[in-house]
């Protein structure tokens, strides 16, 4: 029998998360982390593209047209909305519907100059700092006011020594 004290790290997180976390504050802190984990890695994606690595083109293309990466975001988005709207609970509150959220909507947030002004502005300064800085901010935010609950506890796990784990 495994009790708290000699758990693993991963295991005490783990009951941390569904102790302290309801099943929306767990689908939102889901949605937050991989909304920030998808806008990192991305731009660090596009930022190698552009350095010359990987495809040639430099990222997707359709019938020799770029396909600019918040196509698939709307996609997945508009999927979830049919499961919003149409989905049983289990599927609305299924861990995978929160992720698919976080990382269209990361997929959108990360062309929004391009949105915003109509023109493909993302290596401009005017599309890459607001974008960055903005979004970061955001993201970052996001996760510490979605997972509030689970912080304190899983900060004080981790700050456990094996020994005290025992």
């Amino acid at each position: 029998m495994t009790t708290t004290a000699n758990a693993s790290l991963g295991a005490r997180l783990r009951r941390a998360w569904g102790d302290h976390l309801d099943d929306g504050e767990q689908s939102a802190t889901l949605a937050w982390a991989s909304f920030a984990g998808t806008f990192v890695g991305v731009r660090a994606l596009t930022h190698w593209l552009r350095d010359g690595h990987g495809p040639s083109g430099g990222g997707i293309s359709v019938g020799g047209r770029h396909f600019h990466h918040y196509n698939i975001g709307i996609a997945l988005l508009t999927g979830i909305g049919a499961v919003a709207i149409r989905g049983e609970e289990r599927h609305r509150r299924h861990p995978s519907t929160a992720l698919a959220y976080g990382v269209g909507t990361a997929l959108i947030a990360d062309e929004a100059a391009l949105l915003i002004d109509l023109q493909d502005v993302y290596w401009a300064k005017q599309g890459r700092l607001s974008v960055d800085v903005a979004v970061s901010a955001i993201a970052l935010g996001g996760l510490a006011i979605a997972g509030s609950g689970l912080w304190p506890t899983a900060v004080r796990e981790i700050r456990r020594t094996p020994s005290a784990a025992r």
